[in-house]
């Protein structure tokens, strides 16, 4: 005895029409393809690829949106939002301030900014200021893109080689350490 088979949807036969409208369909499809083999052969016998009538990405574009791309890219959203930072400094920590501390670098893997100052005053100023100053920079930065500023003192003058030095002498950096 067999079972019943489950009943099928009835697939409606294909007229003349569809069945040329299938056909063309499967026509334009090969057609590309082998459009597109061709337009790889020829541009391979060129040396690479050219710029056409309509836009790729090979395009030129404004400086602006290229920089912008290549920041993305490469993934320097925060040091070029640092870098930002460095250039608006006065803006940031006000005048007087900036007049006698100016960031020196980041570093993103810490995420640590140095400042380095004219004196130890201002030094210590800037230290009694760096929670308030971290604060003010993640928010404007994004949370946690600066966690601790390292506060730099006056370094030393600078050192000078000349023939009155005694052997193994550092110099005026002897007393400055």
């Amino acid at each position: 005895m067999t079972e019943p088979q489950p009943e099928r949807p009835k697939v409606p036969e294909l007229s003349g029409v569809d069945l040329a409208r299938q056909a063309l369909v499967a026509a334009k499809e090969q057609a590309r393809a082998r459009g597109a083999a061709a337009q790889q052969r020829k541009q391979a016998r060129r040396g690479g690829l050219r710029s056409g009538a309509r836009a790729d990405g090979r395009d030129p574009l404004p400086l602006g949106a290229a920089i912008n791309r290549l920041i993305t890219e490469r993934g320097w959203e925060t040091p070029a939002a640092v870098g930002g930072v460095m250039g608006r400094w006065p803006q940031l920590v006000g005048p007087e301030v900036a007049q006698h501390c100016e960031p020196q670098r980041y570093d993103e893997d810490a995420r640590v900014l140095t400042v380095q100052c004219d004196s130890t005053a201002w030094a210590t100023q800037l230290r009694l200021l760096a929670p308030q100053l971290v604060a003010r920079l993640n928010q404007d930065l994004g949370h946690g893109s600066v966690k601790m500023i390292k506060v730099l003192g006056p370094g030393g003058p600078a050192r000078r080689y000349g023939p009155l030095r005694a052997p193994g002498s550092r110099g005026p950096g002897d007393t400055y350490g």
